[in-house]
């Protein structure tokens, strides 16, 4: 918990040092610049405060003012899960989407952190334990790979075909020409 008003008050009234104030508070001197007491004094000054504060002032509106560029607006979670459902939509690409519309926004790291423990909350998951050998999950990958004849420059789409075996989740993946029964048929012995 932040010690903000009480730092205030004894820097300001009582006139004590930082090490004073944190053996006063019982907090340890040797904490981090950005989070510590030094910076709460450096903030309030520079939002022009003093003690005794402005009437109504509690603690999350005196926050407020000390860190301005802390109450960033949380993005659409619920979007953000529904849009990941969509094929090419990556995490990546809707953190930079709400970047641009929030640049003081969250990081990417933040974003992501945030995004999972929504995620957790969400996802009912079930656990399905494989023997090994006894399946192979088998599928033609969504998009095409471009191949490209080296003598002639012709360019041609290749279909994925990806076999994964349950036990180890080990994948296997082959280019076919096409999705036919033939190419179906031949891909699995491979």
């Amino acid at each position: 918990m932040r010690k903000i008003h009480s730092t205030l008050r004894l820097f300001f009234e009582a006139g004590l040092s930082i090490r004073a104030i944190a053996r006063t508070l019982r907090v340890s001197p040797e904490v981090p610049a950005k989070a510590g007491m030094g910076d709460y004094i450096r903030r309030a000054k520079v939002a022009g405060l003093s003690w005794p504060l402005p009437e109504g002032l509690d603690e999350r509106a005196l926050e407020a003012r000390l860190f301005p560029g802390a109450s960033v607006p949380a993005p659409d979670w619920a979007h953000v899960h529904a849009e990941l459902r969509r094929k090419g939509v990556t995490l990546s690409l809707l953190w930079q989407e709400y970047k641009g519309e929030h640049p003081e926004g969250l990081q990417y790291s933040q974003f992501c952190e945030r995004y999972r423990a929504f995620r957790q909350g969400v996802d009912g998951v079930m656990r399905h334990n494989h023997r090994a050998g006894e399946k192979l999950f088998v599928d033609y990958a969504g998009h095409t790979v471009p191949i490209v004849d080296r003598e002639s420059g012709a360019r041609r789409e290749a279909q994925v075909f990806v076999a994964v075996p349950g036990a180890s989740s080990y994948t296997y993946a082959e280019a076919t020409w096409a999705q036919t029964l033939p190419d179906w048929c031949a891909s699995h012995p491979r």
